[in-house]
This record gives structure tokens, sequence and C-alpha cells, in this order.
């Protein structure tokens, strides 16, 4: 009778322990999924990393009325990924702005090959401090950008820097902010068999 009753409660115990073991593997599996969106909420939070901020056009307006008097500049960098054969550049390499006032900066990019080619830029801002403070307004981050073979098109970014930056003990003195962005390749092109033949 005992060792009946042994056995069963040594069998509760293994099924509690393996009940906890399968919890903790489908917890950790959810982690797993949620850490890249997480991440990508703090970065935007916090602009860790260089990740810059997105506003509104309501907080655009209250930055521009605080009435701030000096200048700052803004360096424009840009870069392709080896897959991607564009062409893209700043319309401009250096700009002057006014803290808390909007600015309009553009980039070029044009499709050197022979095929459709859709790409997503990724961004950051250098010194990485300065990122919680670069708002983005509107920008051609936002969404993938298709070309067709040959096509050229300017790229808007709708900016301001927050005149918060002033108040801040480690880069409230900085004279420049870099804005730097870097396409990838979104989708490969659908290529038809003729072409893989080829």
């Amino acid at each position: 009778m005992a060792t009946t009753t042994f056995d069963s409660d040594t069998a509760r115990r293994n099924a509690r322990t393996g009940m906890l073991a399968i919890l903790g593997a489908l917890a950790m599996l959810g982690l797993g999924y949620a850490a890249v969106p997480l991440y990508d909420l703090f970065c935007r939070v916090t602009g860790f990393g260089g990740t810059t901020q997105i506003a509104t056009d309501a907080q655009a307006n209250a930055a521009a009325s605080a009435g701030i008097t000096r200048d700052i500049s803004i360096r424009f960098d840009a870069s392709t990924a080896r897959n991607v054969p564009w062409q893209f550049a700043p319309s401009q390499s250096t700009d002057t702005v006014r803290i808390g006032q909007r600015d309009l900066a553009t980039y070029v990019a044009k499709n050197d090959s022979s095929l459709p080619i859709t790409g997503t830029a990724t961004f950051n801002v250098e010194p990485s401090q300065a990122g919680k403070y670069f708002h983005k307004i509107q920008c051609f981050c936002f969404t993938e950008q298709t070309l067709a073979p040959g096509q050229e098109v300017t790229m808007p970014v709708l900016y301001y820097v927050d005149p918060a930056i002033l108040e801040d003990d480690v880069i409230g003195d900085i004279e420049q902010i870099t804005l730097s962005y870097t396409f990838h390749r979104a989708k490969e092109p659908v290529t038809s068999a003729l072409d893989r033949s080829q």
C-alpha cells in the first residue's frame, strides 16, 4: 500500500515538473518572438543606438513655438547593402537648421539594375545620444520603396531637432548631428523561367 502511495505522489510531482517545464519553454518561446518588437519600442522611447523619434504635426508645432534661436548642423549620409544595385545619396551633404524648426531634406535613389527592386531603409543618428531628440514627421523609411529598372526618385525627410537637446548635460552643446540611411533589399525580384535559364 505504501508503495502505491509513493508511486502516486512521484507521478504527481513528475507531472507538475513536466508541466512547469512546458510552461517555461512556452514562455521562453514567447519572449523570443517579443524580443524584437520590445527592443524596437525601447530604442524608439530612449533613442538608444541612434534611433530617431516619430513626431506628429502638433509636436512639431509645439517645438517650433519654443522660440529657440540656436542653430545646429545636420550632416546627411547614405549607403546601400551589397545586394541593392542603386545609386543612393543625399541631395546635399549638410544643412544648418534652427533647433525646434522643421526642415526638409531629400535623398535621391536610382535603380541601376534591369529588374524592379524593393528596398527598405534603416536609419540611425550619430552621436547616438541625439537619437531621442531627432524627430521625423515624414520619412521614406516608414514604407518600402520599389524602383523600376532605371527609375530615379527623390525621397523627402521632414524633421526637426527637439529643443530639449539643449538641456541635456551630455550633448547639450553639440554642433552637428549625422543622419544616416542604408537601403536593404526588402524582397527578391520575381523572375520568369526565361530569365532564370539565361
